[in-house]
């Protein structure tokens, strides 16, 4: 095909230079080269890319531009930030510049486009051609160029000599004066000879520089090569803002500054000697900057001044907490052996109890009554050691473990520290995690606890441990042996009103927004509160009902314009709705078959119905009510104790053939288990039997044998708050309890008459509204 003389807008390009074949890269910036983009892409894409002559210039004219360049298809505009434009442009055809026509309001051209197929006839001259530019460029792949798997690739992949003179042309590394020069050869022979001629003085280029680099490095001594490379060092740590002499610098100040063991210091001058000979832009140099930065972070001499005064701790205690007096007296007990040997070991306290009975508010106040630094780890789901013990610094990502991150927190070396929700710590195959806890709660071990990722020993002998736990079923026995166990029981309904008073209703006023003239909650209302609205052992329920109240006190304030709220045991259910609860009071009259039964729950103490019905049948023994097998053996207990003393209460010896009897307990959803309601059972039983009427201001709790005998049980606080709260006046209890009634307070056993069973004789004449006649009459 000939050439083709055409008018189309044209685009000055800085430093670079298009030919055919050629992919294009460059960014926009001048109004005009935006210009003249726009109107080629409303046409047809195409447009004349030349190179300016001194890319410097801002607004070239046809003098300040090369004649030779190339027409474009433009493949893509990309609208950049700050009027910037990012354009793709292919090479299609050489073409030259002919006459500017105008240039604005852009460069329009009239341009002369060689669109004339190249071709070497001769196909022995063409093999020769080939096999030169494969030399030359075998050359550069030798010598190390790196650009060799891309042009080997190209080299392959060209159909004739014409294409892979153009894709060198284009691909090739060169200087953009030398690839223009390319541009202007319209001749393919002539421009055949230029790329050769540029390849070879590349290539010499390159081997003169690789042997001056040579020779320079072969002629350093020692000395001028380290300081080459550091100064090298230190202006690429500069230019990424890495001042990594600074560092080192205030590393080796903090050193000499440090108050710590010998074996931490000499341990840190050894990691800053590493971090001194790594490269600035390492892996390792990041992790021995964390390693150094967390050693000196710890706390490994510093201590904080422990209060010593015992007056002010124990009006500290009793501000934060209403009773809870035993866990006041030992903390009193710590602080006065601490003042007087100056030392002392720090104990390791226990406290276990249900939820909401605020175990961990508690160690909260010790820490500010000891005026120590109070830290918080909970443990609650914790299954891998390394969170204990720390990750050995071989792993990614390694840290210390959570007792030393926690001193790390706290800053000092000897705080409270609170290891939460011990009882639901767990083990799998990453270890056992109860056993990484030995070394830290052991008083003989844990002045020397090494943490794996520290790789130092470091002393918790000045920690004041204190945990926390629901329950210690699920804590083996190793651990326990080295904790002291401080039970937080159920608390009273006199408690829970006295902390609602002067603990949970100021700080849910406060959360709210409200002021103490604002609302009012009468004594009363509190009451049914606990009572009716919350079913628990702890306060965590009863300070969510009082936060709704304030709620809906702070929407009357600024909706209805109140001044004043009152909460009174009238209008509570205009504010907590219907109520939830409701106790089962003592049954108003005594009845035959049906005897009250204590029972502890997780949320506190119940009481339980148990009834009894005998009909005739083929001598069937039901159970019903949702129980455990426990349950289930002490009725099948009870049955056999009565059928061993049934002549001395006149039953006929064919009874047990010729009638059916069903013991049940009432709310069959809720599951019953626990070994305390054999002699409640019994006497059901006895009772609906012989045709006796219970009392029904009793209840009763205990665990039968065959021989009749009671056994002790547990609970008996929450047990005794439930009888309480039920309206029962008369509670039998095993002998064997007697010690534990001793410690309820006055609070709990006021109004209440215990009566001690040492077997089922003891109980039948106080439960039973008289005793069968054939028992009188043996009497």
């Amino acid at each position: 095909m000939s050439d083709i003389n055409c008018r189309m807008p044209a685009v000055a390009l800085r430093g670079l230079v298009c030919l055919p074949d050629m992919i294009l890269h460059f960014d926009v910036s001048r109004k005009k080269s935006i210009a003249a983009l726009e109107a080629a892409m409303v046409k047809d894409q195409m447009v004349f890319l030349v190179a300016q002559k001194d890319p410097d210039e801002e607004d070239p004219k046809q003098e300040d531009l090369y004649t030779a360049g190339a027409m474009a298809k433009v493949k893509q505009i990309v609208k950049m930030p700050e009027n910037m434009v990012r354009v793709v442009a292919e090479g299609k055809f050489r073409a030259e510049l002919d006459e500017m026509i105008s240039v604005s309001p852009y460069l329009l051209t009239d341009v002369i486009i060689h669109d004339r197929e190249e071709k070497v006839e001769n196909e022995n001259e063409a093999e020769a051609m080939r096999r030169v530019l494969e030399e030359i460029v075998q050359k550069f792949i030798d010598a190390g160029a790196k650009f060799g798997p891309e042009i080997t690739r190209q080299m392959e992949q060209a159909e004739d000599i014409v294409k892979l003179t153009n894709q060198l042309c284009a691909n090739m590394p060169m200087r953009w004066q030398d690839r223009q020069t390319l541009a202007e050869k319209m001749d393919f022979r002539e421009r055949y000879e230029e790329l050769c001629r540029i390849m070879e003085k590349e290539y010499d280029v390159l081997l003169i520089n690789q042997d001056i680099q040579n020779k320079v490095k072969s002629r350093l001594e020692k000395n001028q090569r380290d300081y080459v490379l550091r100064e090298q060092m230190k202006l690429i740590r500069e230019e990424l803002g890495d001042d990594m002499q600074s560092e080192i610098d205030e590393y080796e100040k903090k050193l000499e500054e440090l108050k710590a063991p010998d074996v931490v210091k000499e341990k840190l001058e050894k990691e800053i000697s590493r971090f001194k000979a790594s490269a600035g832009n390492s892996a390792e140099t990041g992790v021995l900057r964390t390693y150094i930065d967390t050693l000196f972070e710890m706390p490994w001499s510093k201590t904080s001044r422990d209060n010593k005064n015992i007056d002010k701790a124990a009006k500290i205690l009793r501000e934060d907490h209403y009773g809870l007096e035993k866990v006041k007296e030992r903390i009193l007990e710590f602080l006065s052996v601490r003042l007087l040997t100056k030392k002392g070991d720090s104990p390791i306290l226990c406290l276990v109890g249900p939820p909401g009975t605020g175990k961990t508010s508690i160690a909260r106040s010790i820490a500010r009554a000891l005026n120590k630094k109070y830290v918080r780890i909970s443990l609650g789901g914790v299954h891998d050691e390394a969170e204990i013990r720390g990750h050995r610094r071989t792993y990614i990502g390694a840290m210390p473990g959570r007792i030393a991150s926690g001193l790390s927190h706290a800053g000092v070396k000897n705080p409270v520290m609170l290891l939460d929700e011990i009882d639901k710590v767990s083990t799998d195959y990453k270890g056992d995690t109860f056993s990484a806890l030995l070394e830290v709660l052991d008083s003989e071990q844990n002045s020397k606890f090494r943490d794996n990722y520290l790789e130092l020993p470091l002393d918790l002998s000045d920690v004041l441990f204190i945990a926390t736990a629901n329950s210690l079923s699920t804590i083996p026995r190793p651990l326990l042996d080295r904790m002291e166990i401080i039970e937080i029981n159920t608390y009273t309904q006199n408690e829970k009103l006295h902390i609602a008073k002067e603990h949970l209703i100021e700080k849910q006023m406060k959360a709210n927004g409200i002021k103490a003239k604002q609302l009012t909650i009468s004594d009363k209302a509190i009451e049914d509160i606990i009572l009716y609205y919350t079913r628990e052992s702890g306060v965590r329920g009863l300070e969510r009902c009082l936060g709704d109240i304030c709620r809906k006190t702070a929407r009357m304030i600024l909706q209805d314009g109140k001044k004043n709220v009152k909460v009174t045991e009238k209008n509570l259910e205009h504010f907590l709705g219907t109520k939830k609860y409701d106790y089962e009071m003592a049954n108003a009259k005594n009845e035959i078959g049906i005897v009250r039964g204590l029972a502890w729950t997780s949320v506190g103490g119940d009481t339980l119905s148990i009834e009894v019905n005998v009909m005739p049948g083929k001598g069937k023994f039901e159970l019903t009510g949702h129980l455990g097998d426990v349950m289930k053996e002490s009725a099948m207990a009870a049955i056999s104790y009565i059928r061993s003393v049934s002549d001395q209460f006149n039953i006929d010896r064919e009874f047990f053939e010729k009638n059916d009897i069903h013991i049940h307990i009432p709310e069959g959803a809720v599951p019953k288990d626990g070994p305390s309601a054999g002699v409640t059972m019994a006497t059901a039983m006895l009772s609906a039997i012989t045709g006796t009427p219970v009392r029904a201001d009793v209840a009763m709790t205990g665990e039968i044998t065959l021989r009749g005998r009671v056994l002790p049980i547990g609970g008996l606080r929450e047990k005794s708050i439930a009888a309480k709260v039920a309206g029962i006046h008369t509670v039998i209890v095993p002998e064997k309890n007697r010690r534990d009634i001793k410690e309820l307070d006055k609070e709990i056993t006021k109004d209440l008459k215990f009566v001690y069973a040492s077997t089922m004789a003891d109980i039948l004449p106080v439960a039973l509204e008289s005793m069968p006649k054939a028992q009188a009459a043996n009497s």
